[in-house]
């Protein structure tokens, strides 16, 4: 089968039509967390989302975003142990937490030093990359080496560890603007940003689930095509991929994949090309994606198994050919 990757872009893209057709479906596009957004929704009424959408993105990038000097996450980075941290940050860290400990360690967002040392933070990356390396690097990785106390405050075992939340708090913030259009009254809604998704109700005037796209692995970036569609009602989808993501080191000459092996601090490519994880929020699906590109094809198979309302699917390398995988609720959802 042609290799494929989920970029998740949507095919029922529409321009908003007249502001007279309030049943018609409205389109807002802009950026955020360091990427593009695109929201589709129906609202009987004119309403103006902007202003309240901006103040969604603040509330997220001051607690969780790395890239922020003054945001909670970067002051606890740099040693401020005093922060009393907010329900988003709590939200993450939970979460974050869970599926730690159910990937047995392959999702860990204490695996900043990691991502600096290879240039995929906010840090320029180390001259050298060698085992020693990575030696000293791990004993500074562990979800189980930092704590929220009962204050509210983040206790770390030791001051090196650095919290990177950006394979989860992109989700999170997803979520955060469902709630959003949520409490604006809109029912019927899609939120795209960064190629993950959150759909809610359906697309009213074609009377039919949220569609999006899968991207062949082999299109040009500017020409983009898809070889399937997925259904979305109610549910959110999020993808993690090599695809794209990678650094070739500019003296070596070596490449380095975007996912981390937290377990042996290795940014090298596994089976797993591509995973697309659906689940009932984008945070979840978002940490999923993650944790089964660390784990590897058999492992990544285990663990969705143990999983309740998780679906997954996998594109992978075997035998040198491109195979893919998917879980039966996944499968349902495929046209």
């Amino acid at each position: 089968m042609k290799h494929i990757f989920f970029l998740l872009f949507l095919v029922t893209f529409v321009s908003c039509q007249d502001k007279g057709q309030l049943n018609s479906v409205k389109v807002m596009q802009g950026n955020a967390f360091g990427t593009t957004y695109t929201i589709q929704y129906f609202s009987e009424t004119q309403i103006d989302i902007e202003k309240g959408l901006d103040s969604v993105f603040h509330v997220v990038n001051k607690s969780v975003s790395t890239y922020a000097s003054n945001s909670d996450i970067s002051k606890i980075n740099n040693g401020d142990s005093t922060v009393v941290v907010d329900k988003i940050f709590r939200d993450v860290f939970t979460l974050s937490e869970k599926v730690y400990k159910e990937s047995k360690g392959f999702f860990d967002p204490t695996i900043g030093v990691l991502r600096n040392a290879y240039g995929f933070g906010d840090e320029a990356p180390l001259k050298i990359i060698d085992q020693p390396t990575l030696d000293s690097l791990r004993q500074y990785v562990g979800f189980d080496k930092v704590h929220m106390t009962s204050e509210g405050t983040i206790k770390k075992d030791f001051p090196e560890v650095y919290f990177d939340f950006n394979a989860v708090a992109k989700g999170y913030g997803i979520d955060c603007v469902g709630n959003f259009l949520k409490s604006k009254g809109i029912k019927n809604y899609l939120v795209e940003l960064g190629g993950e998704i959150l759909a809610k109700g359906k697309q009213l005037e074609k009377n039919q689930p949220w569609i999006a796209g899968v991207e062949g692995a082999d299109s040009p970036l500017n020409n983009r095509n898809y070889v399937a569609t997925v259904a979305l009602h109610d549910i959110a989808m999020a993808s993690s991929g090599n695809y794209r993501k990678f650094r070739v080191d500019s003296l070596s000459g070596k490449r380095y994949v975007h996912t981390i092996n937290p377990h042996t601090g290795k940014a090298e490519q596994l089976s797993i090309t591509s995973a697309t994880v659906i689940a009932g929020t984008c945070a979840e699906a978002d940490a999923y994606a993650t944790a089964f590109m660390a784990m590897g094809l058999t492992k990544a198979k285990a663990l969705l198994k143990e999983l309740v309302d998780v679906d997954a699917y996998f594109t992978y390398e075997k035998d040198g050919r491109s195979q893919y995988f998917a879980s039966g609720g996944f499968a349902k959802k495929m046209q």
